[in-house]
């Protein structure tokens, strides 16, 4: 029970960091949860252990395969050679340079074990400085470095640290034959993962074929996934961290070539790995906090260790490695030809190293270290050790939150431009626009009805807001244009209803009234003699009706309603399909704005011959989306805070902008 008190509590704290990272951005969330975790390490009986080898299976296997699956490939392609020199030349080098100087600094650490330290602190965080990418504006290139960088140097930094703890709790290393090992730890593990991945994508291909398509239970081989292979790899002697890696590439090139179908499944493992790795990556930090009074006060009621002493050993520890980082990103830089110029280069090569965060993978490195060696004597300096990988995670954290702002101050990322400051007009324009993206990835042929009408509103809200910005030369070349496109797409209609009439699924009556509408239609949008033309034949038309037919001959019965509401269902859509192809760069806005109109038609006459159930069911979908729209807008809006594209004081007038939108919706709702 104790436990799962612990569990529940730390959970509660994961979404309290994240709260208090909306409130304060410039802190970043790794930060708040080890401070959240030391304070909750305060309260009474607070302790928790985890072995150490379940701290790999349960936190880098998930961790590392999502890495895999989700790092753009074709980007990093483009960077193979650095994210190569980087996560494996400059792991090994900072393995061997670090684990020496170490071991000169601290002799009380084995050489192997400073090894072992200086192999864990190797690895980069990506997602520790993501919390900072945005709001620093990194270039686009020096993100993406670091995002392949750390997806391979978790591997190599691991197994390197797996050697070197591996020598220490044995006591033997040989050079020649821990280099023949490790090939055949990596070849093995990448061959493992992508082997075991076939088959695991088989088996649910396989359980397809047998009819079984429940989301449920292919979601639940998807989180198992990561777990087999780590443990069936680890289980064969090779290695399991290098074997999730590629099982996660893997994976995401069979979701894109094998598995185009799976849009439903692909919804929900996005949102299901988003959780997961939420929860994952706050826990680790905030067990970090957990361990720091317990590490902390051990070393400083230690009388072997003087206090500042360690600090110290600290700060040297985080510049060597800022050294080390420095000099083989800035040498690599130079071989290059073209490009940069020596300046561009220095500040890049500056950016790259200050980047170079550590993180989870560090973190769950130090606590997977063995409480003993194979002679039953505890592992050396195990405590110290913990407490410096502690201490460097934390300066570099807040040395990264500090100094990156201030190095790309005022300058907006290189490729894309998203990062430049907007006006609140434009940042109003930009929420819509972003919330009608995201509405769209999620909708399905479930929710494909109600999803289109929310769509449909906020296009129309672009639309109005695109207008109000013109002045009155704009407006008049607007409305040129507008016409052109509604004669286009009165015209698409007029087809559509011919067409209707020759295959003889409309009657001719219909197609007569149809083609009237379209003409006085067509005529209010000319000159004001064609509309008077026009009145005055459809009014002897109608008189000639009535008769005919007396004075009902206007009169529709309820099955001649529905056809003709039916018959302009279809033209619409057919003039919208028209105007699509119309559409260009000098008429996108007017275009826009009628394509929503008639899907606004489009709407409207289905709502009017649902069925009672259909009904109830439409509203009660777009309820839902219309309240899910709404909390897209604020996340959007705290985005865009984060990336700088909108300042302090444009937040309180644009969180009333989303406000009063909500507002509407309520009303409506209400209605």
């Amino acid at each position: 029970m104790e436990l799962f008190l612990i569990i529940l509590g730390l959970l509660a704290l994961i979404g309290v960091s994240h709260v208090l990272n909306r409130i304060v951005p410039a802190v970043p969330i790794p930060l708040f949860q080890i401070a959240l975790g030391a304070m909750l390490s305060i309260g009474p009986g607070i302790h928790l252990e985890l072995e150490p080898e379940l701290f790999f299976v349960l936190f880098i296997a998930p961790l590392l395969f999502n890495d895999g699956k989700r790092t753009p490939r074709d980007e990093l392609w483009a960077l193979r050679g650095w994210i190569l020199l980087m996560a494996v030349g400059l792991v090994f080098l900072t393995v061997l340079v670090g684990g020496y100087a170490i071991h000169a600094m601290i002799p009380s650490i084995p050489l192997s074990a400073a090894f072992g330290l200086a192999a864990i602190l190797s690895p980069t965080d990506a997602v520790a400085v993501g919390a900072l990418a945005g709001r620093v504006h990194l270039p686009k290139s020096i993100i993406r470095l670091l995002e392949g960088e750390s997806l391979m140097n978790d591997a190599s930094g691991l197994v390197a640290f797996k050697f070197a703890v591996a020598a220490t709790v044995t006591g033997a290393f040989s050079l020649p034959q821990a280099t023949l090992s490790f090939l055949f730890i990596a070849v093995g593990g990448l061959l493992s993962g992508v082997v075991l991945s076939f088959l695991l994508i088989g088996l649910r291909a396989f359980l397809r074929r047998l009819g079984i398509e429940d989301v449920t239970m292919h979601m639940l081989i998807q989180i198992l996934t990561p777990f087999i292979i780590y443990l069936i790899c680890e289980e064969m002697g090779v290695s399991g961290i290098l074997g999730v890696v590629a099982g996660g590439i893997f994976h995401a090139i069979a979701r894109d070539r094998m598995e185009p179908y799976v849009n439903k499944l692909q919804i929900v493992s996005t949102s299901t790995w988003s959780v997961i790795l939420f929860v994952l990556n706050g826990l680790v930090f905030l067990m970090l906090g957990l361990q720091i009074p317990h590490v902390g006060s051990t070393i400083i009621e230690d009388p072997a260790f003087d206090n500042f002493q360690v600090a110290g050993y600290i700060v040297v520890i985080v510049a060597l490695l800022y050294a080390l980082r420095f000099v083989w990103v800035y040498l690599f830089s130079l071989l290059e030809r073209g490009g940069q110029t020596h300046r561009e280069k220095l500040k890049s090569a500056v950016l790259t190293t200050l980047s170079g965060v550590r993180g989870t993978v560090t973190l769950a490195g130090a606590f997977s270290i063995p409480l003993v060696l194979n002679d039953g004597s505890p592992f050396p300096e195990r405590n110290l050790i913990l407490f410096l990988s502690a201490g460097v995670i934390l300066l570099t954290l807040v040395i990264a939150s500090i100094a990156l702002p201030l190095l790309s101050r005022g300058k907006p990322q290189e490729e894309g431009g998203d990062a430049k400051r907007l006006s609140e007009r434009e940042a109003q324009y930009r929420i819509i626009q972003r919330t009608v993206e995201a509405l769209r990835e999620e909708m399905t042929e479930e929710n494909k009805e109600a999803m289109l009408s929310v769509i449909a509103d906020y296009n129309r809200k672009l639309q109005q807001m695109g207008t109000q910005s013109h002045d009155f030369r704009e407006r008049q070349e607007a409305r040129t244009v507008a016409l052109q496109a509604w004669l286009t797409a009165i015209g698409a209609e007029r087809a559509e209803a011919q067409r209707l009439l020759k295959e003889g699924r409309i009657q001719p009556d219909t197609a007569v009234y149809f083609e009237e509408t379209l003409s006085r239609a067509e005529s209010l949008l000319q000159s004001r003699t064609r509309v008077f033309a026009t009145a005055f034949r459809l009014a002897l038309s109608r008189l000639w009706r009535r008769l005919k037919h007396g004075r009902n001959g206007d009169a529709w019965t309820p099955e001649e309603a529905r056809k003709r509401k039916q018959l302009k269902i279809q033209t619409s859509r057919a003039a919208m399909a028209r105007l699509r192809e119309f559409m260009n760069d000098s008429n996108r806005e007017e275009v826009l704005s009628l394509i929503v109109r008639y899907q606004e038609v489009v709407e409207r006459l289905k709502e009017s011959i649902r069925s009672p159930e259909r009904k109830e069911l439409f509203t009660r979908q777009k309820k839902e989306l219309e309240n899910k729209a709404i909390q897209l807008e604020r996340d959007t809006l705290q985005e865009m805070y984060i990336n700088g594209e909108v300042t302090l004081g444009m937040m309180n007038s644009l969180r009333f902008f989303i406000n009063a939108m909500e507002a509407a919706v309520a009303e409506e709702q209400l209605e």
